[in-house]
């Protein structure tokens, strides 16, 4: 696949595998990629910036060369930046949605059924009768998660199974202009 789906990185345990979290103790965006790693028991080395300095390793300069900030997991040579979307990419790894197409039998079925109670979850729980996370008004939380939206098209077709959530979202040109074709990204998994 292609190197942005290759999801084998941390739940096989193959030797030759590099983690490296550019690091700063205090910070709070790097505390939230550190617990993800924890709660996966993901085996990283951690190289900490000189950031009360204000000096910063030639390797974070190379690795997050445009805003320069911690913290960088560098996963076999390739970074992710920014702490959210690391902490998403771990969890993507090891998480429900990978397993719907990369597994069979079983533990596909456990997978479905653990990624429609997340979405059952988010929709009863957190959304109830509101249209946005945030109540009546579109926000970042809203955001955050929309990102997610154009996979499920991915995950119903490998895992024969309907979402039948209605997306609100997807009614605001924001939205529905800037996700990637579900077809596409169905065909990415496929290479």
């Amino acid at each position: 696949p292609p190197p942005y789906l290759n999801f084998t990185l941390f739940s096989t345990g193959r030797t030759g595998e590099k983690v490296i979290l550019l690091d700063f103790l205090t910070t709070i965006f790097a505390t939230k990629v550190r617990i993800a790693l924890a709660e996966k028991e993901v085996k990283y080395k951690s190289k900490e910036e000189d950031l009360m300095n204000l000096k910063k390793s030639p390797l974070l300069l190379k690795m997050n060369p445009i805003n320069k900030k911690i913290p960088v997991l560098i996963h076999n040579g390739r970074p992710f930046c920014e702490s959210l979307i690391i902490v998403e990419y771990v969890d993507e790894l090891d998480g429900f949605a990978r397993k719907i197409w990369s597994t069979k039998g079983e533990e596909q079925q456990a997978a479905k059924i653990g990624f429609i109670n997340c979405q059952k979850t988010l929709e009863e729980g957190a959304l109830g009768d509101k249209p946005y996370f945030g109540g009546d008004n579109f926000g970042s939380l809203d955001v955050a998660l929309l990102g997610n939206y154009n996979w499920f098209d991915t995950y119903e077709k490998f895992g024969k199974f309907s979402i039948e959530a209605d997306c609100r979202c997807m009614e605001r040109d924001s939205v529905s202009k800037s996700l990637a074709d579900p077809i596409k990204v169905y065909e990415s998994v496929l290479l």
